[in-house]
């Protein structure tokens, strides 16, 4: 017969990295944290993110933050990165294509450009704010493009994309006007973009996904106005933290920085190790849709269970010398999760995957003896995304 959960005798697991340093419990493999309990290990981590019974916990974080405004909890309750059952099956397999590696492999040009010209900007100097100067204008021209939305309009993109991130903020409280507004003028502006789409299609994902139909069936307006919101949450914040993230981890460790500048062909071995070693995406959550028993141990309907991603990477039953940061080694037979795993597997992890390929050689060429000049400002906890928000660098300069 199994054990309540909340008769187990738990320590208190935060799961909280800094500067690649874990502080785990010695001992179990289960632990409570502020909302429920926390897994760490990888095996575990994959069994819960692979069990369907466990469902996304992403659209009731407001909720457990204290959040109570009905209309901003529904509007977060309506979206593919929280959808469960048919719903997200049905979602997934009309958008899916359009997420392909090959919609990734035609933006990998417009990568380069994106993020030569932002290099141009400081390369004369030698110095930058790494966090500022690149990173966060990075990804928003990209998913721009993506997209089909002009040039002239980058700049809007890009304030929209910080107002609805907001979401994510320890005081999204005080923010809930600011985020609401934005996600209005957000979804005008895509409504619009849609009717052009429709009336005149372009190779880009809005057309692939007004396009996307599967026996008969396919996206309605609102739906497509939502995938749109879910490329920008999804697809914004992520890749800022974790290049920066990736660049401080590289300063750490000059002599692969060099390596990867000459042997450009490692770039998908650095991501992936990068991503293993210090994920920007720590963690995530999910909740009991009905009665679980997992390794006899009941958890009730409606049981928060954190998943430490950051732990699990480097879980030593799994990675060899796991504390050990090396871009020419496959340290595992098994994926790292930064990506997550299971049917909430991230979407656009094909993007993402060639937005930091494309980004990580072209700097180590261009940004030379790379290092740090300064003390590097993290930003606030946030609900399992982190990264630099003050990330000052030398390098030579003039490449």
């Amino acid at each position: 017969m199994a054990t309540p959960a909340a008769s187990l005798d738990l320590p208190f697991f935060e799961g909280r990295a800094v500067n690649h340093a874990l502080e785990l419990p010695s001992e179990g493999w289960l632990a409570r944290n502020m909302f429920g309990y926390a897994v760490w290990h990888y095996d575990d981590a994959v069994g819960i993110l692979r069990d369907k019974r466990w469902h996304s916990a992403s659209g009731r974080i407001p909720e457990l933050m204290g959040i109570t405004n009905e209309e901003f909890l529904n509007r977060q309750s309506v979206n593919i990165l929280s959808a469960e059952g048919e719903i997200h099956t049905r979602l997934r397999r009309l958008v899916a294509p359009a997420f392909s590696p090959r919609s990734a492999e035609r933006l990998r040009p417009f990568m380069r450009q994106v993020i030569n010209d932002l290099v141009d900007r400081v390369a004369a100097s030698g110095r930058a704010d790494f966090a500022t100067d690149i990173c966060e204008p990075y990804p928003i021209p990209i998913i721009c493009e993506l997209l089909g939305a002009p040039k002239e309009d980058w700049q809007l993109f890009s304030r929209w994309a910080n107002d609805v991130l907001e979401i994510f903020s320890l005081d999204v409280a005080e923010k809930l006007d600011l985020i609401m507004k934005t996600q209005d003028e957000l979804d005008a502006y895509t409504r619009e973009l849609i009717a052009e789409r429709r009336g005149k299609p372009q190779d880009d994902l809005l057309s692939d996904l007004i396009a996307a139909e599967e026996e008969g069936d396919r996206l309605s307006t609102d739906e497509l106005v939502m995938m749109v919101n879910a490329v920008i949450v999804g697809g914004t914040d992520t890749t800022r933290n974790q290049l920066g993230c990736a660049v401080n981890l590289f300063a750490e460790h000059p002599e692969q920085w060099a390596m990867l500048a000459e042997q450009p062909e490692l770039a998908p071995r650095a991501v992936e190790e990068c991503m293993r070693f210090f994920g920007a995406v720590r963690g995530t959550a999910r909740f009991a849709s009905v009665d679980i028993e997992y390794k006899d141990v009941l958890f009730p309907t409606g049981t928060f269970m954190a998943v430490g991603l950051t732990e699990a990477n480097r879980d030593t039953a799994v990675f060899s010398e796991p504390e050990t940061f090396d871009i020419t080694v496959q340290k595992s037979e098994q994926p790292q999760l930064t990506f997550g795993s299971g049917i909430h597997y991230c979407l656009g992890q094909a993007l993402a995957r060639a937005e930091l390929q494309e980004a990580l050689p072209l700097l180590a060429r261009r940004m030379p003896n790379l290092a740090v000049d300064g003390a590097v400002t993290w930003k606030p906890d946030r609900v399992a995304i982190w990264g630099p928000e003050r990330l000052p660098i030398t390098f030579t300069p003039g490449s």
